[in-house]
């Protein structure tokens, strides 16, 4: 009986939405004058969720969004949702336009249902359109849609709803945003939970006007934001979701709740009992293990480097169980959920205490219970009693065991006990350094002859290692010689080495090369100029944060690196007979917290020093930290870009 009433409620509901005539509405809503530099203004989006006691939610969905220029036509040609039909189903109910004649059509085109692309991961995915056809700017789009489930997705069997019930059944959770790249006149959010549900949320980074009210068996909570104006954005910024006004809802009580469901959900299911045939493999491959952390590097490289990345459907259950065993190690492949579980089973094939975790790659884990994870991976249990977090999906070729390109990222440990919501720590950049050490001889004639090695370790070692990572074999000596190719299109090789790539977790990557560069200082009748090679950068896909756009003197929000990092350059030139050097090129040191540089040049005799030493301490910045960040990796682009200047 209280299916069929919230069924009537929500017809009732729909009724009323296709009677509107919003006419008047998109006339006062103002046009291109108001709103100069967007292609569209969304004059409403409401959204009405009814929660079950079950977790079971209802979503009735409903849009006003005028068009103000040729290119918002053309981004709305096409009303598209995505769902997965074995979690939710959506049903695109009514589409309505507004001509700006005043003409109101309704839109009868079919609604297509077709599997989504995909790439890299195959749940079986799928997406209904229905085709709007040509707009103009002034016409007016309404959409009203329902979901039933707890992904973007519709009801393919009314009779049995149970599969679109939360895997954390009786609970509801949900993350709102209330910004947008378009401007929004008003968006508002309406949740109707049972009476004995408790509801816990919080509005980060913002305000909302809320209420809430005691209905007949029903507690509605209302949360309105009205002129939202479209996010602002910057090179390197952190997350939208990270800065922008959102709002969290969770009834489950705390993160350990939380964390326990996860133990329990993937135990229940048996994910990570090791079959005979993986007890024996790992038995073979700790062989050569010395102690406990040689055989967690072991396990972990070898399903980061066998596992490939390929996400397979195995039905009921996919996208929060982790897929077992027997699977795993049949298939070689999944995502980072079954990567994370592969690795789960081999640990406890070892004899070690091993689990799940949870994190959120990308964007900051608010404190609320709710559902703010992308990424699993795997913690394990020291003889000390230390978790220590591992992730075979991000360490392939990498020799960490947990990448450091997640450092200051939350994450939730599935302990049989639950746990609380941690933060990564951050990796000091003395792990991941870059010592790059030149010698060379500039000939009176302009020609260079030299010689450098670079090593490096961490997240810098892998970021070296992609001349052989990325290409197959044969193509290794082309990627060594295009990095030489980079610093002068005249550069000839005349011999390289590096360490041997497929033994990587031995020692650091180091590649020496010998060279010619027949040209490479400018050579007037007066003059010879010429900037020192390891100055103007090699290896510089290692050093992201000479990519990062440096133009503004502040920021307005926080922004990321990859990874922290030391860089450490030195140089030697034995130059040709001159009279008079111009003022060498200096900068002033860089000390802060997070960051610093220091180089400059000295000169001793026919000897060129060059010396450079940049550390940056952290993934993630505040603002405040953009100004030393800013002027240390400038201070590295200078030397990059001055020449030194001999006469004759």
């Amino acid at each position: 009986m209280k299916k069929s009433l919230v069924l009537i409620g929500l017809l009732l509901t729909g009724f009323w939405l296709y009677a509107q005539d919003y006419r008047p509405l998109i006339e006062k809503s103002g046009g291109a004058t108001e709103y100069p530099h967007a292609d569209m203004v969304v004059i409403f989006d409401s959204t009405t969720v009814n929660m079950q006691p079950t977790g079971l939610s209802y979503y009735q969905m409903h849009q006003l969004i005028k068009i103000l220029t040729p290119e918002g036509a053309k981004k709305n040609h096409v009303v598209k949702v995505s769902y997965d039909p074995l979690s939710a189903h959506v049903e695109i109910q009514k589409v309505r336009v507004f001509k700006a004649s005043g003409e109101i059509v309704e839109l009868a085109n079919p609604v297509l249902d077709y599997a989504a692309p995909a790439r890299a991961i195959y749940w079986g995915a799928r997406e209904k359109m229905i085709e709007v056809g040509r707009l103009e700017p002034g016409d007016a789009l309404e959409i009203v849609t329902f979901k039933k489930g707890y992904t973007y997705a519709l009801l393919q069997n009314p009779e049995d709803e149970s599969k679109y019930i939360p895997p954390m059944r009786g609970h509801f959770y949900d993350i709102v945003p209330f910004w947008s790249f378009d401007p929004i006149i008003e968006k508002t959010y309406i949740l109707k939970t049972p009476p004995d549900k408790k509801l816990q949320y919080e509005v980060f980074y913002g305000e909302l006007t809320s209420k809430m009210k005691f209905l007949e068996n029903v507690i509605e909570y209302t949360f309105t934001k009205r002129n939202i104006s479209p996010i602002k954005r910057e090179p390197n910024m952190v997350s939208p979701n990270d800065l922008n006004t959102k709002l969290l809802m969770s009834t489950s009580p705390d993160w350990y709740a939380k964390g326990k469901w996860f133990y329990t959900v993937n135990e229940e299911y048996d994910a990570f009992t090791p079959t005979e045939e993986v007890q024996k493999f790992v038995n073979e491959l700790l062989k050569p293990a010395k102690n406990e952390i040689d055989s967690i590097s072991i396990l972990t490289h070898w399903v980061a480097d066998n596992m490939r990345y390929s996400g397979i459907s195995m039905g009921e259950g996919e996208g929060y169980t982790l897929h077992n065993s027997q699977m795993n190690f049949a298939d070689r492949c999944g995502v980072c959920k079954d990567k994370a579980s592969l690795l789960i089973s081999m640990l406890r094939a070892a004899g070690f205490q091993s689990y799940a975790a949870m994190t959120m790659a990308g964007e900051r884990i608010d404190n609320i219970p709710a559902d703010q994870f992308n990424h699993s991976v795997t913690v394990v249990k020291m003889r000390n009693g230390e978790w220590k977090l591992l992730d075979p999906t991000w360490v392939p070729g990498v020799r960490e065991l947990w990448s450091s390109a997640e450092q200051q990222q939350g994450y939730l440990m599935g302990l049989p006990e639950g746990s609380n919501l941690q933060y990564t720590p951050i990796s000091a950049p003395e792990n991941h350094y870059i010592r790059i050490h030149g010698k060379s001889t500039l000939e009176k004639n302009g020609t260079l002859i030299g010689m450098f090695s670079i090593t490096a370790e961490g997240q810098s070692d892998a970021a070296v290692r992609g001349v052989f990572r990325y290409s197959v074999r044969t193509e290794w000596e082309k990627n060594l010689e295009e990095e030489l190719l980079n610093l002068h299109p005249n550069a000839q090789l005349i011999q390289v080495s590096h360490t041997d790539n497929d033994q990587y977790l031995k020692q650091p990557v180091t590649i020496t090369y010998e060279y010619e560069i027949p040209g490479y200082a400018l050579v007037t009748d007066k003059e010879i100029l010429f900037t020192p090679p390891m100055a103007t950068g090699v290896f510089r896909n290692a050093m992201g944060h000479l990519y990062a756009n440096t133009a503004a003197e502040t920021k307005q929000y926080g922004f990321r690196d990859r990874c922290s990092r030391l860089v450490e350059i030195t140089e030697e030139v034995n130059l040709p007979k001159f009279s008079e050097m111009s003022p060498l090129p200096t900068t002033k040191d860089v000390k802060d917290e997070y960051v610093s540089f220091k180089g400059g040049y000295s000169l001793t005799g026919q000897k060129l020093t060059f010396t450079e030493t940049i550390s940056l301490g952290k993934r993630i910045y505040n603002a405040a930290e953009w100004p030393a960040y800013r002027e240390a990796v400038n201070n590295q682009k200078h030397f990059a870009n001055q020449k030194i200047i001999l006469k004759k």
